[in-house]
């Protein structure tokens, strides 16, 4: 089987705030979300009532541009950190 580039799986430069979070571009957008999604867990930045929400910290603040946001937002705002 062939292997998959394009869509999802083609890869992005991502921005040093991103960088920060998720280390050296370029990646697919599925290894960004992947990687965002490790860190998240990893500093334990889900609210405890809304697993859905995630609770921003510094390095997160850059890329969400606020303290909360949902996990269906997150895409939104990891989009204007990516570059083809």
């Amino acid at each position: 089987m062939a292997a998959k580039s394009g869509g999802i799986h083609a890869p992005v430069n991502v921005s040093a705030d991103l960088e920060a979070i998720i280390g050296k571009g370029p990646m697919p957008r599925s290894e960004v979300t992947s990687k965002i999604w490790a860190y998240v867990k990893k500093n334990n930045l889900q609210k405890a009532t809304d697993k859905r929400t995630i609770v921003a910290d510094d390095k997160l603040k850059k890329i969400f541009g606020k303290d909360e946001a949902s996990m269906f937002e997150m895409t939104k705002f990891v989009s204007a950190h990516l570059k083809k």
